[in-house]
């Protein structure tokens, strides 16, 4: 009763000890007293006890509480029983108190103020009675005006409550109250002038009182000039946290104020997962329209600006609940600008060669690339975005296979600190979804069934066998005639043009099976064969491999010409005759690079280069390619003599193509010379022993030239290069050459017989044919070496012989006369003109 709540009063403030629970008592008797005060129509404090008194006893109640926990039971029914006494005290007793609360020294001290208002803020938020949010609203109007007399405020830096108190306040004066929004915006001007005159170097620009509507203009400026991250984010939370009241207006009222804040570019904000938590966990219970449209909004403007931290904080939420969070990809997704931005975003955090472009401060955190890959797939199965996803087939489909390349090659080395996050997902399986649903979302379901069923799926994820599985998918593409084809090439073009590139190995094999489409064939041009020809130079033997493969691949499309517009691009026609062929300008780049290969060091490319050799001979046209077929008749002589014999049947073979393409009419210097200078080689490996040759399966050179039927599997394997190789080869050496009737000897006659035949129609090239027969005596072939001494004895012979014949006319001038056999006296063993049957 009120009786009993005087006694008790007087029997407090006579007692010099006080317990916790006699402040208490004594604080709910107080309370009692101004309940009956309240209730009378013109009651007084002062008819049940001096006012005065009671406030400087709580008031000493209160500093007398330790300011580190202001949470206490006295600090929360004391600060309360102040703000509801406003009524009752004189306005000086409240400001003393109020003073009394924060000073510190001579300054206030924040730390203190923040405490005093934590306790208050909830009966601006939660009291359901006017009268009471606007007892709350002037208590801390007044006090924040105290604030604004003092120049210097102790521990500023600690205070941290701008935030949320400026986001509560500016949504009240918004209120449709008259009362409550202008105390609220009495309470906000005071703030705003606090924190302007002690983080501007300029004067105050909040002179003379603004209307509510007024201060909300104002307030979108301050938000980004004098607020800090963190403040903007209590700003934004305390607005969202609005939009999720049953009360219509408040609703309203919130989603207007943070709209107008973010209607511009996004400022730079602080607590940003929370944010993203409140949003996800809230969406639901957000219906009205309006709000719902803006809560996506800042979901978006966040994830652009902030897509490290947002998408980080999707996953860690969805982890940690093992359950789809798919309402914010959804969002996500349905702002297609948006959409491309954080897309480009990802594909930089899954290639880190490239170098972000324009992106805002990381603030120390970054996503991995399997967080990056899961994001993508997130987007990826959101249905509302084809379009933009053709637009990033071609750099995402790259991005992932190389991922995917990188994953079972070399290992995965995720970010430590993003290991709980992703500790339960396997990043080959969720790099290999993601490329799949990539495919069927670009409508080449087909192809992935495709794959499938040829099992390129599981060589992918085979560490040896790996680069199959991306032959077998680059060949998918092109079987499939995928039109992504030619600007999946362009990009690897462009990726390969950095030399550092990490991912070069499975880019040119994705490539090399590639360029066996004839669309992408067609735009090669000359750009991207320079970019090819620097990576010669490279000198990796996988690489190297794989450039002899892809030249390979240009002569058997051949018929590359100049087309299109301006002639910027090579377009593929087909000839109208067979061998018919055009001019390739791009592949003469890389003949020079394939010749300077048969001289490395490792056997395999050696081998490579002359697969690529004898393509390029069966391929590439006379007239267009004659100085490259000259340059490769002088580099094969080397290789001829070669002790492996894989090595120097494929040197003969590619000789043998080359052959084929000289007419009679092409033959002159300097080809015509090392075509001579090959003949005694030809004739001496008609006793080649080597093993593989039974394996050549050529055919002949000469129309209308019949050739033995080769001998039985079990016969001499040299038969088989006199048959396939050599004979053909000699036969249409005589052809060119104009020799009719060697011709014919070639093509039946023992080596012996063809020797003899030689010498004795060409003996004027005698001392040349020795020359010849010299390196053969080095043979690593013995049956050759045999055939070297035996017909450099014979040569010598006949040499001496003309020698002598011509020192006998030397001798007898009558000799003279006798009719000319063909001897030069100027030049042993030559003769003026050499002589040619007719052909």
């Amino acid at each position: 009763s009120e009786r009993d709540a005087c006694e008790f009063i007087l029997e407090f403030l006579e007692h010099g000890q006080e317990s916790q629970s006699d402040k208490l008592k004594f604080l709910r008797a107080v309370d009692t007293l101004c309940s009956a005060v309240h209730a009378q129509a013109n009651g007084n404090m002062n008819d049940y006890f001096p006012k005065t008194i009671l406030a400087k006893k709580i008031e000493i109640l209160i500093l007398e509480e330790s300011t580190e926990v202001l949470v206490s039971n006295v600090w929360q029914q004391a600060i309360p029983w102040v703000s509801d006494a406003e009524n009752i005290w004189t306005m000086q007793a409240l400001d003393d108190m109020l003073q009394a609360l924060v000073m510190e020294d001579m300054d206030p001290n924040m730390p203190t103020l923040q405490k005093f208002l934590e306790i208050i803020l909830p009966w601006l938020t939660l009291a359901e009675k006017v009268h009471e949010q606007t007892r709350a609203l002037g208590t801390v109007a007044r006090m924040l005006r105290f604030i604004c007399n003092f120049p210097e405020l102790s521990h500023m830096m600690e205070f941290s409550l701008s935030g949320k108190l400026i986001g509560i306040l500016g949504l009240l004066c918004m209120n449709a109250n008259y009362e409550i929004s202008t105390g609220a915006s009495e309470a906000l001007h005071y703030l705003f002038k606090i924190l302007v005159l002690h983080r501007s170097n300029c004067g105050d620009p909040l002179s003379g009182r603004r209307k509510p509507r007024q201060l909300v203009l104002f307030f979108l400026q301050f938000f980004r000039k004098y607020l800090t991250p963190e403040e903007r984010a209590d700003v934004i939370m305390v607005s969202m946290e609005a939009m999720t009241s049953a009360n219509r207006h408040d609703v309203c009222a919130a989603s207007k104020m943070l709209k107008m804040t973010l209607k511009y570019s996004m400022p730079e904000i602080g607590k940003v997962p929370e944010i993203i938590q409140y949003i996800c966990h809230n969406m639901n219970s957000i219906t009205e329209t309006t709000a719902q449209g803006t809560i996506k909004r800042i979901l978006y403007l966040l994830a652009q600006t902030y897509t490290n931290e947002v998408i980080l904080t999707l996953f860690e939420m969805e982890d940690q609940s093992q359950r789809g969070v798919h309402k914010p990809w959804e969002i996500l997704a349905s702002f297609p600008k948006g959409y491309e931005v954080i897309m480009e975003f990802l594909l930089q955090k899954m290639t880190p060669h490239q170098k972000p472009k324009g992106q805002e401060p990381s603030h120390g955190i970054e996503i991995s690339p399997l967080i990056a890959t899961r994001a993508i797939h997130e987007l990826l199965l959101e249905p509302s975005r084809r379009m933009e996803v053709q637009t990033f087939f071609s750099s995402l489909f790259m991005a992932l296979l190389f991922r995917i390349s990188f994953l079972v090659l070399e290992g995965d080395t995720e970010n430590q600190d993003q290991q709980r996050v992703t500790e339960w997902v396997d990043p080959v399986s969720s790099s290999m979804e993601a490329l799949k649903t990539l495919m069927r979302s670009t409508g080449y379901g087909d192809y992935v069934s495709y794959v499938q069923k040829l099992g390129g799926w599981e060589l992918l994820t085979s560490p040896e066998r790996h680069y199959e599985g991306v032959t077998l998918l680059a060949r998918t593409m092109v079987i499939k005639n995928c039109w992504h084809n030619r600007p999946i090439f362009s990009l690897i073009i462009r990726m390969l043009q950095e030399q550092d590139y990490t991912n070069h190995l499975p880019a040119f094999v994705f490539m090399t099976e590639l360029l066996r489409c004839s669309g992408v064939a067609a735009v090669v041009d000359e750009g991207a064969i320079r970019i090819l020809a620097d990576w010669f130079q490279y000198e990796e033997p996988a690489t190297v491999k794989l450039l002899l493969q892809v030249v390979g691949i240009f002569a058997k499309h051949g018929n590359m010409v100049r087309g299109g517009a301006g002639g910027g691009r090579y377009a593929l026609k087909r000839s109208c005759h067979p061998g018919e062929q055009l001019k390739s300008p791009e592949l003469h780049m890389l003949q020079p690079y394939v010749l300077n290969c048969c001289y490395s060091l490792d056997s395999d490319i050696v081998m490579e280069t002359f697969t690529v050799l004898k393509c390029l001979a069966e391929h590439l046209s006379w007239q267009h390619s004659s100085s490259f077929f000259v340059q490769l008749t002088f580099t094969l002589g080397p290789f001829f003599e070669k002790e492996s014999e894989h090595l120097r049947l494929a040197a003969f073979e590619t000789y043998r193509a080359l052959l084929a393409k000289v007419k009679r009419r092409m033959l002159v210097f300097p080809l015509r010379h090392q075509v001579l200078n090959l003949i005694v080689l030809l004739v001496a490996h008609l006793e080649d022993v080597n093993v593989s040759v039974a394996q050549v399966r050529g055919q002949a050179l000469e129309p209308g030239l019949l050739l033995p039927v080769p001998p039985p599997h079990n016969s001499s394997c040299r038969v088989f290069l006199s048959l396939q190789i050599c004979r053909p080869a000699l036969c249409h050496t005589a052809a060119i050459l104009g020799w009719s009737r060697l011709k014919v000897i070639f093509a039946e006659k023992d080596v012996w017989t063809i020797l003899r035949a030689l010498l004795e129609q060409e003996a004027e090239k005698a001392p040349w044919f020795l020359k010849q027969c010299m390196p053969l005596l080095k043979s690593p072939q013995a049956p050759i070496r045999q055939t070297a001494v035996r017909f450099a004895g014979t040569t010598v012979s006949l040499l001496g012989a003309t020698q002598g014949e011509w020192e006998r006319k030397q001798q007898d001038p009558s000799r003279a006369e006798e009719p000319n056999v063909g001897l030069d006296p100027r030049t042993p063993g030559s003769r003026p003109e050499p002589k040619a049957d007719a052909s």
